[in-house]
């Protein structure tokens, strides 16, 4: 069975450790949340069970879909075994409906669908903010390559897709949402090392979800403009995904 050793990361809502075998690493879901790049911090009490598994079920759902993503399998309520990857250091955004961020940069009003979907990227770094980063930032820097944009963004538009029929059959909305990709450090019979994959979670922390009705806000934005309920929020997103 393989273990947790040494953590070699600890991030806003996930630590992650070394395992006996330099390939894999086990991730470990907090109940800790934050917005606003961290100045605002608080709990969110069962959230890393339910990030955690409702990632894991994401995660094989998106893979029956031709996505390769880290997954390997969960271990306990709160940790899952992943494949080792070197992630780039990039946020890759999607966007379906204008909310958060996109409202304000644009002036459009909140909940106004988008004529195409966008994607955006932003520079991984939260001493600078994670300031949005175009293509040319990008291969300037040497944070990616041209292939691996080309291959970024052609999976990142299938995860949305897969996604949205996903949430719909759930009674819920994709409005936009954020995912980060990796490099294998090791192969396996689907990948070579340095091929990229699908890592980080997909969770009511990283995706808006808006209840397909009533619009009801059913993410982390409860806890970002104190509109309460959070806990049962997030169980209730759950229970969805689970049917």
């Amino acid at each position: 069975m393989i273990e947790k050793k040494e953590m070699i990361y600890e991030g806003k809502a996930k630590k992650v450790y070394k395992t006996d075998d330099p390939d894999y690493l086990i991730v470990s879901y907090k109940d800790d949340a934050t917005a606003f790049n961290g100045e605002k911090k608080g709990t969110i009490e069962g959230k890393g069970a339910i990030n955690n598994s409702m990632s894991n079920i994401i995660f094989q759902m998106l893979e029956e879909h031709g996505i390769p993503t880290h997954y390997i399998e969960q271990i306990s309520e709160t940790d899952t075994l992943v494949r080792a990857v070197n992630i780039l250091p990039l946020e890759v955004i999607i966007r379906n409906v204008a909310a958060g961020s996109f409202s304000k940069r644009y002036g459009v009003e909140e909940g106004t669908p988008l004529a195409k979907t966008v994607l955006e990227f932003s520079y991984k770094d939260d001493e600078l903010g994670d300031p949005l980063i175009n293509d040319d930032h990008i291969l300037a820097l040497k944070l990616a390559t041209f292939e691996d944009l080309d291959t970024v963004r052609g999976y990142a538009f299938m995860v949305n897709d897969a996604l949205k029929e996903f949430f719909l059959e759930k009674g819920l909305k994709l409005i936009d949402f954020k995912i980060e990709f990796g490099k294998c450090i090791a192969g396996d019979e689907d990948d070579e090392p340095g091929d990229i994959i699908l890592a980080d979670e997909i969770s009511p922390d990283t995706c808006r979800l808006w209840d397909a009705v009533t619009n009801e806000k059913m993410d982390k934005d409860r806890f970002r403009r104190d509109l309460g309920n959070l806990e049962q929020t997030y169980k209730e997103v759950m229970e969805r995904i689970r049917k």
